[in-house]
């Protein structure tokens, strides 16, 4: 890739699983600068909820790095509480959520609680966050994660976030009536879920399909019409350099 970074990349890709007049909870990260992007572009009636109480209804005058930075607060349409913004999403108010993780699956369950090292150890990680209810509990879930072999495993150590699981109606059995994953967006390329499983649908400019089946711990598939990742346009990456001026998160 030349001219922008895989970051970069993926928060364009990510920005436009968007749509105008969605209600996202945007999460950290690279999920902010796709909401932002979303919002300067295509989507400006999209409403941004976020995990401390934040409700936004237009993009921060000022970079942000987290959710909590006062650029995120300022001009917000109303500042609440953790228990509001979670009763939003659990009344089914909102389209659209982001998640990342240390692992995800062919299935799209991700991990964020403990990962098995080679040698039989536990590596503890940060834990679910909101990760588990937004993935139980929004219309469409986005899971965003740099592409590697240890992290594109064939089934997530544990789960943290419950995707589409190992059989067809396997979230009706866990009583989850709406979600899942809709798309997992990598450092090199979009899959998609049309049959509960992850089927790539589209790879970054200049990956090439071996690179990617090299870098997934599942038998890699593709969907029929396999496409390239449009690139970002000058606006796109002039708004997301903006709002990430040292390349705090897409370096």
């Amino acid at each position: 890739m030349s001219g922008y970074t895989s970051g970069e990349i993926m928060v364009t890709a990510a920005a436009r699983q968007i749509s105008d007049g969605d209600v996202v909870f945007v999460g950290m990260r690279l999920p902010l600068l796709a909401f932002m992007l979303a919002k300067q572009t295509h989507a400006p009636n999209a409403l941004g909820l976020f995990e401390n109480g934040v409700l936004r209804d237009r993009p921060a005058a000022a970079p942000i790095i987290t959710m909590g930075d006062a650029p995120n607060q300022a001009g917000a349409l109303c500042l609440r509480g953790l228990d509001e913004v979670m009763s939003l999403l659990s009344g089914g108010r909102v389209d659209l959520g982001f998640i990342g993780g240390a692992q995800v699956d062919q299935w799209g369950n991700v991990n964020t609680h403990r990962a098995i090292k080679p040698d039989g150890g536990v590596v503890r990680l940060p834990g679910s966050g909101g990760g588990a209810d937004i993935a139980c509990l929004a219309h469409r879930l986005l899971i965003i994660m740099n592409h590697e072999r240890r992290r594109l495993v064939p089934q997530v150590d544990y789960i943290t976030s419950p995707g589409w699981g190992p059989h067809p109606g396997w979230r009706g059995e866990q009583g989850l009536t709406r979600g899942g994953p809709a798309a997992l967006i990598t450092s090199l390329g979009v899959f998609t879920f049309p049959q509960g499983r992850a089927e790539l649908a589209a790879l970054h400019p200049g990956v090439s399909l071996e690179q990617a089946a090299q870098a997934t711990g599942w038998e890699l598939t593709c969907l029929p019409d396999l496409e390239t990742t449009p690139e970002p346009t000058a606006e796109e990456l002039e708004i997301i350099r903006r709002f990430d001026p040292k390349r705090f998160w897409t370096a």
